[in-house]
Protein backbone atom coordinates (compact mmCIF):
# COMPACT_ATOMS: atom_id res chain seq x y z
CA UNK A 1 0.00 0.00 0.00
CA UNK A 2 1.32 3.33 -0.88
CA UNK A 3 2.11 5.86 1.68
CA UNK A 4 1.45 9.64 1.59
CA UNK A 5 3.80 11.52 1.72
CA UNK A 6 2.02 13.96 4.61
CA UNK A 7 1.49 10.94 6.74
CA UNK A 8 5.37 10.52 7.13
CA UNK A 9 6.44 12.07 10.85
CA UNK A 10 9.84 11.40 10.71
CA UNK A 11 13.10 10.12 8.99
CA UNK A 12 16.43 8.40 9.66
CA UNK A 13 19.22 7.09 7.88
CA UNK A 14 19.80 3.58 9.10
CA UNK A 15 23.31 1.97 9.13
CA UNK A 16 24.40 -0.82 10.63
CA UNK A 17 24.96 -0.44 14.37
CA UNK A 18 28.26 -2.69 14.43
CA UNK A 19 30.28 -4.98 16.70
CA UNK A 20 30.68 -2.94 19.53
CA UNK A 21 27.44 -0.46 19.72
CA UNK A 22 28.95 1.59 22.54
CA UNK A 23 32.09 2.35 20.75
CA UNK A 24 29.98 3.10 17.40
CA UNK A 25 27.41 5.52 19.77
CA UNK A 26 30.64 7.02 21.33
CA UNK A 27 32.19 8.12 18.17
CA UNK A 28 29.15 9.81 16.64
CA UNK A 29 28.29 11.31 19.82
CA UNK A 30 31.89 12.48 21.40
CA UNK A 31 33.54 13.07 17.92
CA UNK A 32 30.67 14.28 15.87
CA UNK A 33 28.60 16.25 18.31
CA UNK A 34 25.60 13.70 17.75
CA UNK A 35 23.29 13.48 20.90
CA UNK A 36 21.78 9.73 22.04
CA UNK A 37 17.89 10.21 21.69
CA UNK A 38 16.74 6.63 21.69
CA UNK A 39 18.20 3.49 22.91
CA UNK A 40 16.62 -0.30 22.81
CA UNK A 41 16.00 -2.53 24.45
CA UNK A 42 17.02 -0.81 28.25
CA UNK A 43 18.82 -4.42 29.11
CA UNK A 44 20.90 -5.44 26.67
CA UNK A 45 21.25 -2.47 23.63
CA UNK A 46 21.11 -3.31 20.24
CA UNK A 47 20.09 -0.23 18.70
CA UNK A 48 20.12 3.49 19.32
CA UNK A 49 19.19 6.25 17.25
CA UNK A 50 21.09 9.49 17.72
CA UNK A 51 20.46 12.91 16.09
CA UNK A 52 22.69 15.64 14.41
CA UNK A 53 22.07 18.69 12.53
CA UNK A 54 19.93 18.28 9.99
CA UNK A 55 19.82 14.18 10.61
CA UNK A 56 18.36 11.40 12.11
CA UNK A 57 20.91 8.07 12.11
CA UNK A 58 19.68 4.75 13.47
CA UNK A 59 22.59 2.07 14.34
CA UNK A 60 20.39 -0.87 13.86
CA UNK A 61 21.66 -5.18 13.82
CA UNK A 62 19.23 -5.64 11.16
CA UNK A 63 20.50 -2.91 8.72
CA UNK A 64 21.27 -4.04 5.37
CA UNK A 65 24.33 -4.92 4.60
CA UNK A 66 27.05 -2.39 3.57
CA UNK A 67 28.28 0.14 6.11
CA UNK A 68 26.62 2.59 3.99
CA UNK A 69 28.52 6.68 4.14
CA UNK A 70 27.51 10.20 5.55
CA UNK A 71 28.90 13.27 4.27
CA UNK A 72 28.62 15.73 7.06
CA UNK A 73 29.26 19.72 6.61
CA UNK A 74 31.13 21.48 9.04
CA UNK A 75 33.06 24.86 10.36
CA UNK A 76 36.50 24.54 8.67
CA UNK A 77 37.31 27.33 11.23
CA UNK A 78 36.75 24.89 14.28
CA UNK A 79 37.21 21.53 11.98
CA UNK A 80 39.09 20.33 9.70
CA UNK A 81 37.97 18.93 6.81
CA UNK A 82 38.74 14.98 6.74
CA UNK A 83 37.45 11.67 5.96
CA UNK A 84 37.14 9.07 9.04
CA UNK A 85 35.48 5.64 9.67
CA UNK A 86 33.22 5.04 12.61
CA UNK A 87 33.82 1.80 14.74
CA UNK A 88 30.46 0.22 12.38
CA UNK A 89 32.02 1.17 9.40
CA UNK A 90 30.64 3.76 8.29
CA UNK A 91 32.74 6.79 6.41
CA UNK A 92 31.95 9.66 7.48
CA UNK A 93 33.85 12.44 5.39
CA UNK A 94 33.49 15.69 7.02
CA UNK A 95 33.76 18.88 3.91
CA UNK A 96 33.65 22.57 5.10
CA UNK A 97 30.57 24.71 4.60
CA UNK A 98 30.33 27.14 1.81
CA UNK A 99 33.21 25.33 0.22
CA UNK A 100 34.55 28.37 -2.96
CA UNK A 101 32.54 27.26 -5.88
CA UNK A 102 34.74 25.34 -7.76
CA UNK A 103 35.20 26.57 -11.42
CA UNK A 104 37.71 24.49 -13.30
CA UNK A 105 40.61 25.65 -15.20
CA UNK A 106 39.97 26.54 -19.14
CA UNK A 107 40.73 23.97 -21.82
CA UNK A 108 40.64 26.28 -24.50
CA UNK A 109 39.89 24.69 -28.22
CA UNK A 110 37.38 24.74 -31.39
CA UNK A 111 34.51 23.03 -31.29
CA UNK A 112 31.60 22.51 -33.28
CA UNK A 113 28.44 21.12 -32.78
CA UNK A 114 25.79 20.35 -35.51
CA UNK A 115 22.05 20.65 -35.30
CA UNK A 116 21.33 17.26 -36.51
CA UNK A 117 18.45 15.43 -35.10
CA UNK A 118 17.32 17.08 -31.64
CA UNK A 119 14.32 14.71 -30.80
CA UNK A 120 17.54 11.77 -31.52
CA UNK A 121 20.62 13.61 -29.82
CA UNK A 122 18.36 15.19 -26.92
CA UNK A 123 18.17 13.69 -23.08
CA UNK A 124 15.81 13.85 -20.70
CA UNK A 125 16.48 16.10 -18.02
CA UNK A 126 15.49 18.16 -15.18
CA UNK A 127 11.72 18.72 -15.09
CA UNK A 128 10.95 16.11 -18.17
CA UNK A 129 12.65 18.74 -20.28
CA UNK A 130 14.82 17.66 -23.52
CA UNK A 131 18.33 18.97 -23.28
CA UNK A 132 21.15 18.66 -26.74
CA UNK A 133 24.75 18.95 -25.46
CA UNK A 134 26.06 22.16 -27.91
CA UNK A 135 29.27 22.27 -25.90
CA UNK A 136 30.56 18.30 -25.46
CA UNK A 137 34.15 19.14 -24.41
CA UNK A 138 32.57 21.51 -21.51
CA UNK A 139 36.24 23.45 -22.32
CA UNK A 140 37.31 21.57 -19.34
CA UNK A 141 34.42 21.77 -17.34
CA UNK A 142 34.59 25.59 -17.65
CA UNK A 143 31.25 26.31 -19.43
CA UNK A 144 27.98 24.04 -20.68
CA UNK A 145 25.75 25.10 -23.32
CA UNK A 146 22.79 23.33 -23.49
CA UNK A 147 20.27 23.52 -26.50
CA UNK A 148 16.41 22.51 -24.49
CA UNK A 149 13.21 21.89 -25.94
CA UNK A 150 9.63 21.39 -24.61
CA UNK A 151 8.02 19.97 -27.95
CA UNK A 152 4.96 19.11 -26.49
CA UNK A 153 4.16 22.71 -24.27
CA UNK A 154 1.37 22.92 -21.32
CA UNK A 155 2.19 22.84 -17.71
CA UNK A 156 5.78 22.14 -16.48
CA UNK A 157 6.58 20.28 -13.48
CA UNK A 158 8.75 22.51 -12.39
CA UNK A 159 9.62 23.96 -8.78
CA UNK A 160 11.11 27.08 -7.04
CA UNK A 161 14.87 26.21 -7.13
CA UNK A 162 17.85 28.36 -7.56
CA UNK A 163 21.76 27.05 -9.25
CA UNK A 164 25.11 27.68 -7.41
CA UNK A 165 26.42 28.82 -10.46
CA UNK A 166 29.51 31.47 -11.75
CA UNK A 167 27.09 33.01 -14.08
CA UNK A 168 23.47 31.31 -15.88
CA UNK A 169 21.65 33.00 -18.88
CA UNK A 170 18.67 31.37 -20.90
CA UNK A 171 17.53 32.70 -24.51
CA UNK A 172 14.46 31.94 -26.03
CA UNK A 173 14.90 30.44 -29.18
CA UNK A 174 11.47 29.47 -30.26
CA UNK A 175 7.93 29.60 -28.58
CA UNK A 176 7.48 31.01 -25.34
CA UNK A 177 7.48 30.08 -21.25
CA UNK A 178 5.75 31.59 -18.72
CA UNK A 179 8.60 32.46 -15.58
CA UNK A 180 8.63 33.54 -12.26
CA UNK A 181 11.54 35.27 -10.39
CA UNK A 182 12.52 35.63 -6.79
CA UNK A 183 12.09 40.00 -6.29
CA UNK A 184 11.24 40.48 -9.96
CA UNK A 185 7.10 40.96 -9.93
CA UNK A 186 4.32 38.66 -11.31
CA UNK A 187 5.37 35.71 -13.93
CA UNK A 188 6.20 37.03 -16.87
CA UNK A 189 6.24 35.51 -20.75
CA UNK A 190 9.56 35.47 -22.39
CA UNK A 191 8.94 35.42 -26.17
CA UNK A 192 11.60 34.36 -28.97
CA UNK A 193 14.06 36.73 -28.76
CA UNK A 194 14.12 37.46 -25.41
CA UNK A 195 17.08 36.46 -23.04
CA UNK A 196 17.11 36.37 -18.69
CA UNK A 197 20.43 36.13 -16.92
CA UNK A 198 19.70 34.24 -13.95
CA UNK A 199 22.08 35.74 -11.13
CA UNK A 200 23.64 32.81 -8.57
CA UNK A 201 20.89 31.71 -5.87
CA UNK A 202 17.82 34.05 -7.80
CA UNK A 203 14.99 32.00 -6.69
CA UNK A 204 12.90 30.97 -10.25
CA UNK A 205 10.57 28.52 -11.47
CA UNK A 206 9.08 27.80 -15.05
CA UNK A 207 4.94 27.07 -14.80
CA UNK A 208 4.20 26.36 -18.49
CA UNK A 209 5.44 26.50 -21.89
CA UNK A 210 3.93 26.59 -25.42
CA UNK A 211 4.61 23.51 -27.62
CA UNK A 212 7.38 23.54 -29.24
CA UNK A 213 9.41 25.89 -27.24
CA UNK A 214 13.11 25.94 -27.56
CA UNK A 215 15.66 27.80 -25.43
CA UNK A 216 19.99 27.86 -25.28
CA UNK A 217 21.22 28.11 -21.65
CA UNK A 218 24.55 28.96 -21.05
CA UNK A 219 26.67 28.29 -17.72
CA UNK A 220 29.37 28.46 -15.85
CA UNK A 221 30.95 26.01 -14.48
CA UNK A 222 29.91 23.65 -16.74
CA UNK A 223 28.66 20.98 -13.31
CA UNK A 224 26.87 23.12 -11.03
CA UNK A 225 24.01 22.24 -8.34
CA UNK A 226 20.86 23.12 -8.33
CA UNK A 227 18.71 23.53 -5.08
CA UNK A 228 15.17 23.09 -4.23
CA UNK A 229 13.39 25.51 -2.19
CA UNK A 230 10.61 24.17 -0.17
CA UNK A 231 9.79 27.17 1.54
CA UNK A 232 9.74 30.32 -0.69
CA UNK A 233 6.74 30.92 -2.33
CA UNK A 234 6.67 32.74 -5.95
CA UNK A 235 6.36 35.68 -6.76
CA UNK A 236 7.55 37.61 -3.72
CA UNK A 237 5.50 40.31 -2.23
CA UNK A 238 8.38 42.68 -3.19
CA UNK A 239 9.61 43.69 -6.27
CA UNK A 240 13.32 44.59 -6.37
CA UNK A 241 14.68 45.25 -9.95
CA UNK A 242 17.97 46.78 -8.56
CA UNK A 243 18.84 43.73 -6.15
CA UNK A 244 22.08 42.06 -6.06
CA UNK A 245 22.60 38.62 -6.79
CA UNK A 246 26.17 37.37 -5.94
CA UNK A 247 27.53 40.46 -7.22
CA UNK A 248 24.79 40.66 -10.12
CA UNK A 249 21.51 41.88 -10.83
CA UNK A 250 18.88 39.63 -12.90
CA UNK A 251 18.00 40.98 -16.91
CA UNK A 252 14.56 40.36 -17.99
CA UNK A 253 15.80 41.57 -22.05
CA UNK A 254 12.94 41.64 -23.96
CA UNK A 255 13.71 41.96 -28.11
CA UNK A 256 10.87 43.50 -29.19
CA UNK A 257 11.84 46.69 -27.57
CA UNK A 258 16.00 46.40 -27.81
CA UNK A 259 17.65 48.68 -30.12
CA UNK A 260 20.43 47.82 -32.73
CA UNK A 261 23.49 48.70 -33.11
CA UNK A 262 26.95 48.67 -34.87
CA UNK A 263 28.48 45.00 -33.76
CA UNK A 264 32.48 44.75 -33.81
CA UNK A 265 32.89 43.70 -37.57
CA UNK A 266 31.47 46.40 -40.62
CA UNK A 267 28.51 45.97 -42.01
CA UNK A 268 26.94 43.76 -38.81
CA UNK A 269 24.92 45.32 -36.29
CA UNK A 270 24.03 43.70 -32.61
CA UNK A 271 20.96 43.16 -30.01
CA UNK A 272 22.39 43.77 -27.00
CA UNK A 273 20.61 41.95 -23.70
CA UNK A 274 22.77 44.32 -21.07
CA UNK A 275 24.22 40.85 -19.56
CA UNK A 276 27.49 42.91 -19.75
CA UNK A 277 26.36 45.56 -17.43
CA UNK A 278 24.58 43.35 -15.00
CA UNK A 279 27.32 40.92 -13.99
CA UNK A 280 30.36 43.76 -14.13
CA UNK A 281 31.63 42.45 -17.20
CA UNK A 282 32.03 38.74 -16.18
CA UNK A 283 30.23 37.75 -19.29
CA UNK A 284 27.96 39.09 -22.50
CA UNK A 285 25.62 38.16 -24.79
CA UNK A 286 23.87 39.47 -28.19
CA UNK A 287 22.34 38.76 -30.96
CA UNK A 288 24.41 39.62 -34.31
CA UNK A 289 23.22 39.93 -37.71
CA UNK A 290 24.19 41.52 -41.01
CA UNK A 291 22.99 45.10 -42.97
CA UNK A 292 21.77 44.84 -46.24
CA UNK A 293 24.78 45.16 -48.36
CA UNK A 294 26.76 42.86 -45.58
CA UNK A 295 27.84 39.43 -46.30
CA UNK A 296 31.18 38.57 -44.46
CA UNK A 297 32.81 40.05 -41.27
CA UNK A 298 36.75 40.37 -42.70
CA UNK A 299 38.89 38.33 -40.51
CA UNK A 300 38.47 38.41 -36.58
CA UNK A 301 39.46 36.66 -33.27
CA UNK A 302 38.84 37.81 -29.41
CA UNK A 303 40.88 37.59 -26.24
CA UNK A 304 38.72 35.99 -23.85
CA UNK A 305 37.83 32.71 -22.42
CA UNK A 306 34.59 31.97 -24.21
CA UNK A 307 33.31 33.12 -27.93
CA UNK A 308 29.99 30.77 -28.51
CA UNK A 309 27.87 31.11 -31.40
CA UNK A 310 24.38 29.35 -31.82
CA UNK A 311 22.90 30.16 -35.24
CA UNK A 312 19.15 31.38 -35.05
CA UNK A 313 18.22 31.75 -38.66
CA UNK A 314 19.37 31.13 -41.92
CA UNK A 315 23.14 30.12 -43.15
CA UNK A 316 26.61 31.39 -43.41
CA UNK A 317 30.29 29.84 -43.71
CA UNK A 318 32.76 30.02 -41.19
CA UNK A 319 36.33 29.87 -41.76
CA UNK A 320 38.73 29.34 -39.09
CA UNK A 321 42.35 28.68 -39.08
CA UNK A 322 43.89 25.20 -38.91
CA UNK A 323 40.34 24.07 -39.63
CA UNK A 324 37.87 23.42 -42.70
CA UNK A 325 35.52 24.91 -43.90
CA UNK A 326 31.94 24.78 -42.58
CA UNK A 327 28.80 25.91 -43.71
CA UNK A 328 26.31 26.46 -40.29
CA UNK A 329 23.02 26.90 -40.53
CA UNK A 330 19.78 27.12 -38.02
CA UNK A 331 20.45 25.58 -34.58
CA UNK A 332 24.36 24.67 -34.92
CA UNK A 333 26.68 25.67 -32.61
CA UNK A 334 30.48 26.59 -32.41
CA UNK A 335 32.96 27.48 -29.79
CA UNK A 336 35.82 29.47 -31.32
CA UNK A 337 39.33 29.57 -29.25
CA UNK A 338 41.02 32.89 -28.28
CA UNK A 339 43.53 34.12 -30.53
CA UNK A 340 42.71 32.47 -33.37
CA UNK A 341 41.66 34.12 -36.70
CA UNK A 342 37.91 33.97 -38.25
CA UNK A 343 35.44 35.05 -40.19
CA UNK A 344 32.21 34.55 -41.73
CA UNK A 345 31.19 34.70 -45.06
CA UNK A 346 28.04 33.99 -47.75
CA UNK A 347 25.94 34.97 -44.97
CA UNK A 348 22.64 34.74 -45.98
CA UNK A 349 19.78 37.83 -46.05
CA UNK A 350 18.52 36.59 -42.79
CA UNK A 351 21.34 35.01 -41.25
CA UNK A 352 21.30 35.34 -37.13
CA UNK A 353 23.26 34.13 -34.45
CA UNK A 354 23.04 34.37 -30.71
CA UNK A 355 26.85 35.18 -29.69
CA UNK A 356 27.85 34.76 -25.51
CA UNK A 357 31.19 35.98 -24.81
CA UNK A 358 33.43 35.42 -21.27
CA UNK A 359 34.26 37.87 -20.18
CA UNK A 360 32.32 40.17 -22.12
Amino acid sequence: MDTPAATIESAEVVVPAGDDLDATIAFFVDRLGFRLETIMPADSPRCAVLGGPGLRLRLDPDAPSGPGALRLTVDASTTAPATLTAPNGTAVELVAADTALNVPPLEDGYELTPAGDSDGDAAVGRAGMRYRDLLPSRLGGRFIASHIAIPEGGPVPDYVHHHRIRFQLIYCVAGWVRVVYEDQGPPFVMSAGDCVLQPPGIRHRVLESSPGFEVVEIGCPAEHETHVDHELELPTHDRRPDRQFGGQRFVHHVAAAAPWAPWRADGFECRDTGIEVATDGLAGARVVRPLDDADHTGALSHDGELQFWFVLAGSATLTIDGHPQTALTRADAVAIPAATAHQLSACSADFELFEVTAPS
